[in-house]
Formats: structure tokens, C-alpha cells, sequence
């Protein structure tokens, strides 16, 4: 597995989590890839 070379950024995640909630009826399950993109640019903006 290579290394993620660009940091998660808000703008990335939301694009993510977006995408995931119009294909699923407006729902982003909990462990998703969505939300855990989600938390990696929470942590990469502080």
C-alpha cells in the first residue's frame, strides 16, 4: 500500500461525504469511507 502524499482537507471531505449522502438517500453510515474522511480533515485542520 502506498502513503497518502496530500493531507485530507475540509473542503475534500465534504465533497466526499456529499457525494455519499445524494447516493444514499441523504444517510452517511457511521464507519463510512465518507466519515472517516470526515474526522482525517478535522484532525489535518487543527
Amino acid at each position: 500500500m502506498s502513503k497518502a502524499k496530500t493531507p485530507m482537507t475540509p473542503t475534500a471531505a465534504a465533497r466526499i461525504q456529499s457525494a455519499q449522502a445524494k447516493a444514499n438517500n441523504g444517510q452517511v453510515a457511521k464507519e463510512s469511507f465518507a466519515a472517516r474522511a470526515q474526522k482525517a480533515a478535522d484532525k489535518n485542520s487543527k
